[in-house]
This record gives C-alpha cells, sequence and structure tokens, in this order.
C-alpha cells in the first residue's frame, strides 16, 4: 500500500523568493531522486496553521522508511532548513485528496 509522507513548514521571513526558487530547482528534483513523488503543495492564507502543506507519495511503509534514514535526506532537509521554519512531517497511509 502506498504511503505519503505530509510536511508542513513555515517561510523564514524575507526569504520567500530564495524559497521559491530553492523548491523548484533543487527540492523537487532530489524529493524524486529519492524515490519520493510529490503528490499536493498548499498554501495558508489566513488563519493560524503551517504556511505550506506539502505531501510526496512513496510505494511503501519500508521505502519510505529508509529515505527517511538516508544521507540524502538529511542533508535535504539541512538545505530546506536554510529558508523554512516549524518543519514537521508524519507518515500516513494514501488516501484520495487532501490529508492532514
Amino acid at each position: 500500500m502506498s504511503v505519503k509522507l505530509l510536511m508542513t513548514w513555515d517561510i523564514l521571513p524575507r526569504r520567500e523568493q530564495e524559497y521559491f526558487e530553492f523548491v523548484v530547482r533543487e527540492f523537487i528534483p532530489e524529493l524524486q531522486e529519492l524515490g519520493l513523488e510529490p503528490t499536493d503543495a498548499w498554501v495558508t492564507v489566513y488563519g493560524n496553521q503551517p504556511q505550506i502543506l506539502t505531501s510526496a507519495k512513496a510505494g511503501n511503509n519500508k521505502s519510505l522508511s529508509s529515505i527517511l534514514i538516508s544521507n540524502e535526506w538529511d542533508q535535504l532537509l539541512t538545505k530546506l532548513s536554510d529558508y523554512v521554519e516549524n518543519l514537521k512531517f508524519k507518515k500516513v497511509y494514501e488516501k484520495p485528496g487532501f490529508q492532514m
């Protein structure tokens, strides 16, 4: 059964342009190289919720677990942390539509 990695974060103040360039040029391609398929991206425009909610799909729990303990994943999170704060993620079994 497919699993999703749900990720939330807030973009650091005054880093928005650099953040979006990083996501398009590095974050998404590196997710794909790791074996994750980006599926959703949501932006909170109003309210007291994380600014970004995004998800990526893996074929099964075992493959996602091995990605999450890899050095490549750690390096990607380190790069992402240059642009975001309040980073959180969790694994869920895939369901159609918006998941939290």
